[in-house]
């Protein structure tokens, strides 16, 4: 069964942290656009915190590009305008910050593409919220 990820459980398949296992269990994943920029800037936060050596920062970043580019792991929700204006409208419905806004318009929009979506990965307590009241059903917890 398809699940659509947000960057913040993404990362969690390539950095080890609280709950990497259960992503990394996971198949058929779904994804926003905007994941290819926001996971590799979660990764290097990392490593301006210190929780990562800049070598390790680079091997992760760069298996997450081969994943995206060469294995194409991931089923890509493309930014389209409708999609942007879906996030905008999200925002009256939730204190969203403006990315999670796309990630949730993003999964919407997936949604509706693939039926049987039901299921949404996120680490994020907002966002979470958010995806629940759309009728998700949460993997991870925020």
């Amino acid at each position: 069964m398809s699940v659509f990820c947000d960057s913040s459980a993404l990362v969690k398949l390539y950095a080890d942290e609280p709950a990497s296992e259960t992503v990394r269990r996971l198949s058929s994943l779904i994804v926003s656009e905007l994941a290819r920029v926001e996971v590799p800037a979660a990764l290097w936060r990392k490593h301006r915190l210190g929780d990562l050596t800049s070598a390790e920062t680079g091997e992760l970043v760069a298996e997450f590009e081969h994943d995206w580019f060469e294995t194409r792991r991931f089923a890509i929700v493309r930014l389209a305008e409708k999609l942007l204006e879906s996030a905008a409208t999200a925002l009256a419905r939730y204190p969203l910050r403006a990315y999670d806004a796309v990630q949730l318009a993003s999964a919407l929009a997936a949604r509706e593409l693939y039926l049987p979506l039901a299921r949404f990965a996120c680490f994020d307590a907002t966002l979470t919220d958010a995806a629940a009241a759309e009728g998700f059903q949460i993997v991870g917890a925020a």
